[in-house]
């Protein structure tokens, strides 16, 4: 998967996901057994938590045992949506490229990235981004589309698809989309740097019959106790896996907390809503409350 070529991103710039695929869509099941799952496998207090590919802020809320939660994603108008729900107080919302994030390593304790892997055209240099701004021993819980999960593998027992569901290598369904085998992604875990631990097999019944026939909480309910079995085996099509920072990592000064993604380095001014990099010159604003690291201002005169 990694090569020299720069990943590209899935931008969801003005899209209308929250409302296309969230809200009034018949996906309070899915949003019920996800928040299972973080609930098992998250501690629930901490310093500061970094939320990746937050989007619209669906998970925030859950977030707030920490006494900060940095909600990044590569799309403006989404955290523009999750500062008005949520304000200022206790949250910081930063659009940025992951596989380039602006922070000095080792100032996160948690973090986590939900419905995110799937669009990671390079996820061992994503992990590692993500590795790189944790501190030693810090909670990271991932989700993925496992491509291991039933569906699939029956699908490709009757011949209705070409890729086979045990073979290690990702596969892109659609572009910018991939599913991901276990062994791969918990493989690529430890190489970055992170000590896979618990999982949690999530969404075992996400068919449309079900949903439409069974009530939504005893359907939750009973995704709740199959989850138990994570760790035993992978056939659902979302996978959650709690992770732990191991080794030292990268160290960064006393009490960095930015860095630039031009030059890397620490020394970031704030000013007026604008961070101005005093070795580069490079300035990055704040527009609608929202830190913009997807363009810069420019050098400074």
């Amino acid at each position: 998967m990694t090569d020299a070529r720069t990943p590209e991103i899935c931008d969801y710039e003005g899209s209308s996901y929250r409302t296309d695929f969230w809200e009034g869509q018949g996906r309070d099941y899915e949003d019920r057994v996800e928040r299972i799952a973080l609930r098992r496998l998250l501690p629930p207090t901490g310093e500061r938590l970094l939320e990746l590919g937050a989007g619209f802020g669906r998970l925030s809320r859950m977030f707030t045992g920490y006494k900060q939660v940095v909600l990044l994603d590569y799309s403006r108008s989404q955290l523009e949506y999750a500062r008005s729900r949520y304000g200022d107080a206790g949250f910081l919302y930063v659009a940025a490229n992951l596989y380039e994030m602006p922070f000095a390593p080792g100032v996160f304790d948690g973090a986590t990235m939900v419905r995110v892997l799937h669009h990671m055209q390079d996820p061992p240099a994503a992990l590692g981004s993500v590795r790189r701004v944790m501190q030693p021993g810090g909670v990271f819980v991932l989700e993925f589309a496992n491509k291991q999960n039933l569906k699939a593998i029956a699908r490709w027992i009757l011949r209705r698809q070409a890729w086979n569901p045990f073979e290690r290598e990702p596969i892109e369904f659609v572009e910018l989309n991939y599913n991901f085998h276990p062994g791969y992604v918990l493989d690529t875990l430890r190489e970055v740097g992170f000590e896979p631990g618990r999982m949690l097999t999530v969404s075992h019944y996400r068919i449309g019959l079900l949903k439409r026939t069974i009530p939504t909480g005893v359907l939750a309910w009973m995704d709740s106790l199959a989850q138990l079995t994570g760790n035993w085996w992978q056939l659902t099509p979302s996978v959650f896996v709690r992770n732990v920072a191991s080794g030292e990592g990268e160290a960064a000064p006393e009490g960095a907390f930015w860095m630039c993604p031009q030059c890397g380095s620490y020394e970031m001014v704030e000013h007026d809503d604008v961070l101005t990099c005093e070795d580069c010159g490079t300035r990055w604003a704040r527009r609608n409350g929202v830190w913009d690291f997807k363009e810069p201002l420019g050098a400074s005169s």
